[in-house]
């Protein structure tokens, strides 16, 4: 059976019976409302979050891109994407630690072999997390990959993994971990690729030392890899050097948690001014909630909220049918569709970006010093918006914007952090 054949066969086996995004809204809702009730306090006490993360996999929430015939709820892209919007207003931190899970799964539907998507998908379907573990940290030049994988001489069909990631986002959770890896068979030039790797495998050890001041619970410090024994199978090499939805996919991750953090922020500042009754002597009504000033700053935050929720489905109905007509073995987008996506990606990130650290300042604006009371929580919003808007800087999306509407140039779909080679 090939690629396309599989896909296409469970897809339009589960078509009939899609459900709608209010069917799934009612479906987790009670999950969201219970993970929101104690978000402030797990973040301000930094208590990790096994917990809310086992309550969304009981729920079926990891499994929701899976088609139905696997064991998954069919959701489409666009309705993945609400309710990612709909997760992060609850915890923004739960939204990024399954950011690599939602990846890993649409990355095998979209670009893995048959063989990787009968044995992965179905421990999705389980209940099963994947978390990532990319990025290296240190005087490393940029491009290069110190982790390796060599062929295990004393197990034919074996390998071995060693090395050291950070940013290892959701790795701690996870059952599973994707390392990016450089594949060294003598005699042979080096390959990147996927070695996926159980959490609690032999030679695994993974750090709760991210110390970011912003989404505190995400895990996203350091994975060590001693000698791991990884089987051939779990060696997957995704296509690599070529345009690929899943770059805006990435991006479209932290959008929707920063519309999310938007609409959380938007709630608190209404809440606060609705419970304030202290005014300041030159203002301009008995009551804050009277204030037509009050009123401006909490009417801007409900507008920035909806922007961005408007900006973040825009994104996901461009990208939604590019990946359903590959998933299901049509034909895939061209290089001009990739790009225009790209494009709108980007402009989304640096319009979002923006309007949503504004309006985390400006949240402030409403109350004096009361409203910084720790007690509060709000400098959660700023904080997790501020972490979130560091990845993938916007500095670099405008200017490659600028540059493809000026210039023509093409998207940057690609990019790594490392030193710079120097001078000979």
């Amino acid at each position: 059976m090939t690629e396309a054949t599989l896909i296409r066969t469970v897809t339009e086996a589960a078509e009939a019976n899609d459900p709608s995004l209010a069917d799934l809204r009612k479906r987790f809702a009670p999950v969201f409302a219970r993970i929101a009730e104690g978000a402030a306090e797990r973040e301000h006490s930094r208590s990790l979050a096994h917990a809310p993360l086992q309550w969304l996999r009981e729920s079926g929430f990891t499994a929701l891109r899976l088609p139905q015939s696997l064991g998954g709820s069919g959701a489409s892209l666009e309705q993945l994407v609400a309710l990612l919007v709909d997760l992060a207003e609850a915890d923004p931190n739960l939204t990024q630690i399954l950011r690599p899970h939602f990846l890993f799964v649409d990355r095998v539907l979209y670009q893995g072999t048959p063989e990787a998507q009968r044995h992965w998908l179905p421990l999705v379907a389980q209940g099963a997390t994947f978390g990532n573990a990319t990025t290296e940290v240190g005087e490393g030049a940029v491009g290069s990959l110190q982790t390796s994988l060599v062929p295990d001489d004393m197990a034919p069909g074996q390998w071995r993994l060693n090395g050291q990631k950070f940013y290892s986002t959701g790795s701690l959770y996870a059952d599973w971990i994707s390392v990016l890896a450089r594949a060294v068979v003598p005699g042979q030039p080096d390959q990147t690729v996927h070695a996926l790797v159980a959490g609690d495998a032999a030679g695994v050890e993974r750090l709760d030392d991210w110390r970011g001041f912003g989404q505190r619970l995400t895990g996203s410090g350091t994975t060590v890899l001693r000698d791991v024994q990884v089987p051939a199978h779990a060696v997957l090499q995704f296509r690599s050097g070529e345009p690929s939805p899943i770059v805006a996919f990435a991006q479209l991750f932290h959008l929707a948690s920063l519309a999310g953090i938007a609409r959380a922020l938007s709630r608190d500042t209404l809440a606060y001014v609705q419970a304030r009754r202290r005014v300041f002597s030159h203002g301009a009504a008995a009551l804050p909630k009277d204030d037509p000033l009050v009123q401006q700053i909490v009417g801007q935050l409900a507008s920035t909220a909806y922007m961005s929720e408007l900006v973040v489905r825009d994104v996901a109905q461009a990208l939604g049918p590019i990946l359903r007509s590959a998933e299901a073995g049509q034909a895939r987008a061209d290089k001009a569709q990739l790009d225009a996506l790209e494009l709108r990606a980007a402009q989304a990130q640096v319009a979002v970006v923006d309007a949503v650290l504004q309006a985390a300042t400006r949240m402030f604006d409403v109350g004096g010093s009361s409203a910084l009371a720790e007690g509060l929580r709000l400098d959660r919003h700023w904080r997790n918006a501020r972490t979130l808007a560091s990845h993938n800087p916007v500095i670099y999306k405008a200017k490659s914007v600028g540059d493809m509407l000026l210039n023509g140039a093409e998207p940057v779909y690609f990019w790594q952090v490392g030193h710079a080679a120097k001078n000979a």
